[in-house]
């Protein structure tokens, strides 16, 4: 029962949708996540965390790859965060078919035209409950302007409106 409760709370938070992704060895995987938090911007390199659930194959290409690429995704692209959320038909590779992507520094996959793109070595893979917690130190970060984000609450797309214009 609690576990119910759990989801149906979390359900009314509104959250970023975003598309982590990794190249390498173990393969190109990827996997819509809204589960992305700022660790450090005062260490060394600036880190960031991201949860990806174990069954999940771009978790273990994370494990094995060491690195991954945080896509934010923007307002108008719902359809590539259903076809990495598994909402499509397209698996593994074949996700990739419905974006452009360019490669990171790290060799991971960044979408083209992503409201932000995080590139990362695994710092820390740290397994709590279902979920890996992948802390990665940023090597590079790639910005597009003048957009807004996906949101993803209360089991549905928004976007975030400023305050100011819904006055």
């Amino acid at each position: 029962m609690l576990r119910d409760q759990f989801i149906e709370g979390m359900a009314n938070a509104a959250c970023s949708v975003y598309v982590v992704t990794t190249d390498g060895i173990a393969g190109r995987r990827g996997v819509t996540v809204s589960a992305v938090s700022s660790v450090s911007a005062d260490s060394p390199k600036p880190t960031l965390l991201t949860c990806v659930h174990h069954l999940s194959p771009a978790a273990a290409a994370i494990r094995t790859n060491r690195t991954f690429c945080v896509n934010l995704l923007r307002d108008d692209m719902s359809a590539i965060s259903n076809a990495f959320a598994g909402r499509t038909d397209a698996k593994d590779e074949a996700k990739f078919d419905c974006a452009t992507w360019n490669i990171a520094e790290t060799g991971s996959p960044m979408l083209d035209g992503a409201l932000s793109a995080f590139d990362c070595v695994v710092q820390h893979d740290i397994m709590c409950g279902s979920h890996h917690i992948f802390v990665g130190e940023v090597q590079h970060v790639a910005m597009a302007s003048g957009e807004k984000a996906l949101i993803y609450a209360n089991r549905g797309y928004n976007n975030a409106q400023p305050l100011d214009d819904l006055v």
